[in-house]
């Protein structure tokens, strides 16, 4: 599920922006089609948004706009399009990732093979010191091993763990057990989300496993208009037209 609002204040209309020839939220549609590993519907707040997804052959479902989270919007849509319960495992990918890699989110459904994870996730190597100083990069505490998965002890926006070793850059994308889905958005703010800003320090408040999987490099976000102009030059180079 890809939950998409148009109310952004650093970049009004995002989800339409036009990147590649295409709508954003068209080119991420794209992305999670190729990944090939079951339904996507783009849970939208507004009807543009599902316009633009309706005519490109998706499917969206639209949810009150004022849902304060896309994990809300996603469990909104979740329990409207299958109410009976047949999906187990949702993922939610956020509508700003034009050029998200669709093995990615294999690697990230692949976390949930082990049962002892309720949520699974995705990180990628930290590579330099700005990257690791800058506040809006979300970073991951998690110690790996031989393998290529690891549990998600913590996650800080300052550069943690301490001492030598590689840190690692959270890449907000998530598959939950439906289940552990349902719990989260019941439950309200907690004490360390509310103090990092950080939404899925409400998962392991509340107990549940996060499955970190690694991938090589962390997708490029679009969150501003020089995020925008960025993108759009990228895919023009790195992405095939749509």
């Amino acid at each position: 599920m890809i939950p998409a609002r148009l109310g952004s204040t650093r970049l009004p209309g995002k989800p339409l922006a036009e990147i590649g020839g295409a709508p954003m939220i068209v080119q991420v549609l794209r992305r999670a089609e190729a990944a090939a590993i079951g339904p996507v519907v783009v849970a939208c707040g507004e009807g543009a948004i599902a316009e633009v997804v309706r005519a490109a052959g998706g499917v969206a479902m639209l949810t009150d706009p004022d849902l304060p989270s896309g994990s809300d919007r996603i469990f909104a849509a979740l329990s409207t399009i299958d109410p009976a319960g047949r999906h187990d495992i949702v993922i939610n990918l956020q509508g700003d990732l034009p050029s998200f890699d669709p093995a990615s989110l294999s690697a990230l459904l692949g976390v949930l093979d082990n049962e002892r994870y309720d949520i699974a996730t995705l990180v990628a190597p930290i590579t330099d010191v700005a990257e690791a100083r800058a506040s809006s990069v979300v970073k991951a505490v998690c110690g790996f091993g031989a393998g290529g998965v690891a549990p998600a002890l913590y996650f800080s926006r300052h550069p943690v763990p301490w001492g030598e070793g590689p840190l690692w850059h959270h890449v907000g994308v998530y598959a939950y057990r439906r289940a552990a889905l349902a719990r989260f958005v019941a439950a309200p703010p907690t004490p360390l989300e509310q103090r990092e800003k950080l939404e899925q320090l409400r998962a392991l408040e509340l107990g549940l496993r996060i499955g970190a999987a690694r991938i090589a490099h962390a997708p490029f976000g679009v969150d501003t208009p020089d995020d925008l102009d960025r993108a759009r030059k990228e895919y023009a180079t790195r992405c095939p037209p749509q």
